[in-house]
């Protein structure tokens, strides 16, 4: 397992393993105090490494063609520079990748969460039959530098004249898209840039911050505001039964119009005629015993006196605002109002649900339901 350069930096704290993973980089987690970091970060004035993410490129004339009959996304027509984010799916509608996406005009780059770039380059490239596309894994030459305003300074690759900054577009609900959430959506607020660069010259990112040019926020910082703004993350929030819906990912990720892909049969009848069978929503964690629940840990809620298990945590992050806060995949009849527990390590501790995902989210379609038998 390989540190990255930025643990060279003061102060810098790194996780003791990556899910046992040997081919993922350990970025740090902290650099001594992560709610100035995190503060720092928000401002603009500070930078994230997120060298441990991969980087898939696509080639060849028909490279958007082939991501936009694959996945659930209108690519077919993405403008160089312009940002996106798709979805894999299996044949269940279930989320298999969860990818970002920019194209520079001649090649498109594809933004994962660690361990994912290796199995969906190999899965693309068995697809794409006789279409004209390369596909590569470019996580050993391409890392990731992360923050929340455009940086001149940094060294962003523009191998075709374009600076591949993908801009997220968690801040609105894009064409195509549908939001669950409410309308005062705390996402709007968002702004988060992740800027490829030569893995080679993420030193040169290093010295920016021993000048004093940008500050280093660590990855606690980045999940804060991740969390925050209720964005979905694969490696936290999914799992393999995971479908768009319960996690509010059709707002920026699924395309409602477009044509067929593989998975797109449950997202229609989910969208149109039923519920997705789990929600995310924001918790407010009671902050009294001073215990951050880690990701998996169970949530529970009473029910005729019995504690009964209704989901568990994804995220957990204390804010510089909020204060502690979760996110968490529930059981979609779990009334909202409900007061639920989290069981970390030997305590309990209390939270209280903050809306993301309704539990009538669904069944938009107005279809006439038919009268029952013997009325």
């Amino acid at each position: 397992m390989a540190d990255s350069v930025f643990s060279s930096l003061p102060g810098a704290v790194l996780p003791e393993s990556v899910d046992d993973r040997p081919d993922v980089v350990r970025v740090p987690f902290h650099y001594g105090d992560p709610i100035r970091e995190q503060r720092a970060l928000e401002g603009g004035r500070a930078v994230v490494d997120e060298s441990d993410l991969g980087i898939v490129s696509l080639a060849g004339d028909d490279r958007l063609q082939l991501l936009h009959s694959l996945t659930s996304q209108d690519l077919a027509r993405l403008a160089p520079g312009a940002s996106a984010e798709t979805l894999v799916l299996d044949p269940h509608g279930r989320v298999e990748y969860a990818a970002r996406v920019l194209d520079d005009g001649e090649t498109t780059w594809l933004i994962l969460d660690p361990g994912y770039a290796a199995p969906l380059a190999a899965w693309l490239d068995r697809m794409r039959f006789m279409l004209r596309v390369e596909v590569t894994d470019r996580t050993s030459e391409y890392a990731v530098v992360a923050s929340t305003r455009v940086i001149d300074d940094l060294p962003v690759a523009a191998p075709s004249g374009v600076r591949l900054d993908w801009h997220d577009p968690w801040a609105a609900v894009v064409a195509g898209g549908w939001q669950y959430a409410v309308s005062d959506h705390p996402g709007a607020q968002r702004t988060w840039i992740e800027s490829i660069v030569e893995r080679d010259r993420l030193p040169e990112v290093v010295a920016l911050v021993d000048a004093g040019v940008v500050a280093a926020s660590g990855s606690l910082a980045a999940e804060a505001l991740r969390i925050a703004a209720w964005r979905p993350r694969q490696i936290a929030e999914a799992d393999e039964r995971t479908i768009p819906h319960e996690l509010d990912w059709l707002r920026t990720a699924v395309h409602l119009e477009k044509g067929c892909y593989r998975g797109q049969e449950t997202v229609a009848k989910v969208h149109n005629l039923g519920h997705p069978p789990r929600r995310v929503v924001m918790l407010h964690l009671d902050g009294s015993d001073a215990v951050l629940p880690p990701h998996g840990a169970v949530v529970t809620a009473e029910r005729d006196g019995v504690e009964r298990e209704v989901g568990h945590v994804t995220s957990s992050a204390i804010h510089h605002d909020l204060g502690p806060v979760a996110l968490a995949v529930i059981k979609r009849a779990v009334p909202s109002e409900l007061v639920l527990s989290i069981r970390a390590d030997d305590t309990v501790v209390a939270a209280a649900q903050q809306t993301i995902v309704p539990q009538g989210a669904g069944a938009t379609a107005d279809v006439a339901r038919l009268p029952r038998l013997g009325r």
